[in-house]
């Protein structure tokens, strides 16, 4: 019988994106005029609000502002049903970042830290991982330099029976060598996209950059999201495995990675086979860039019917 899985323990870091629709970016020196703007809380919500949506409990155990935008960010974790321990920091405001979405769908961030950007090893100090909890760690978290020495520190301590997930996010090649190289020896779970590999590995194509992935780490394994494409997974001396994504008419792929990363998390959590459980974050990611918006993950129930209605419920 498969236990009941525990909670997700996210130490990464939210923030509130301001996104902004543009035909194209603007030359360097230039302006372009928005079609569409909006502010809704992004960065580490979205993976968590993908978690809960497929009934994994969530801990938000990140630091976080008292300012107009850490308000607001508070209060859309726990109106998603998202614990927040932490207190806020008096006096700074959660951070926030400009998300600029083109034409094709593509999206460019600029990222203002804040609240967020100031862990300390003594927040920690509370938070210990129990039997069942997957901890989930974040490149960016890694870039800030309290965040990182309060991470660095208190990892080492987390239980070997722990499962830790990280998601270096498009700032890999910022973090330092040494700081990869810890996370990555503990690391049950490297998940990233094809660029991102790229930029750690060297190779351009995404499976010899699973592969390479594979053998530093990813205890249990490796997974490379390629998009429209599905993702690879690069289990431990396996060879990587193509999971098929599945066909939808894309409008915004603004927080696609973090729906597939949040539901993939839930479902390995649960027991899930990781082939399987790639291929039900597949389809979470296909679900949400049929909306607009960052936090558009799917529920449980809308996941279920989504692949049941596929011809064969896989990808095609």
């Amino acid at each position: 019988m498969t236990p009941a899985p525990g909670r997700l323990l996210h130490l990464g870091n939210v923030v509130v994106d301001v996104v902004l629709d543009v035909p194209a970016l603007p030359e360097r020196g230039g302006d372009v005029l928005a079609t569409r703007s909006d502010t809704t809380p992004g960065g580490g919500f979205n993976v968590m609000v993908a978690a809960t949506r497929q009934g994994l409990p969530v801990v938000y155990a990140g630091a976080h502002g008292t300012g107009p935008f850490g308000d607001r960010a508070r209060a859309a974790m726990l109106g998603a049903g998202i614990e927040v321990p932490q207190r806020p920091r008096t006096g700074l405001d959660t951070g926030f970042v400009v998300s600029l979405v083109d034409a094709e769908g593509e999206r460019t961030f600029v990222t203002s830290p804040g609240a967020e950007a100031t862990l300390t090893g003594a927040d920690l100090d509370a938070i210990r991982p129990a039997p069942g909890d997957v901890v989930y760690l974040s490149g960016y978290g890694m870039l800030h330099p309290s965040n990182r020495r309060a991470l660095t520190g208190w990892l080492p301590g987390v239980h070997d029976d722990i499962m830790v997930v990280f998601d270096p996010g498009p700032l890999v090649h910022l973090i330092p060598p040494d700081v990869t190289r810890l996370v990555a020896s503990r690391a049950d779970w490297w998940s990233c996209n094809a660029r991102e590999a790229a930029r750690t590995t060297g190779h351009d194509d995404p499976a010899d950059a699973a592969a390479e992935l594979a053998r530093f780490t990813g205890r249990r394994g490796v997974l490379v999201r390629t998009g429209a494409d599905g993702c690879l997974v690069a289990l431990r001396d396996a060879a990587p495995v193509h999971v098929p994504g599945f066909a939808v008419h894309a409008v915004d792929t603004n927080g696609a990675g973090d729906a597939h990363t949040g539901v993939f998390v839930a479902a390995i959590a649960a027991g899930a086979d990781p082939i399987d459980a790639a291929r039900t974050a597949n389809a979470a990611a296909a679900l949400s860039v049929t909306s607009y918006g960052p936090a558009t993950a799917p529920t449980a129930a809308e996941l279920a019917r989504f692949v049941a209605d596929q011809p064969t419920g896989r990808g095609m």
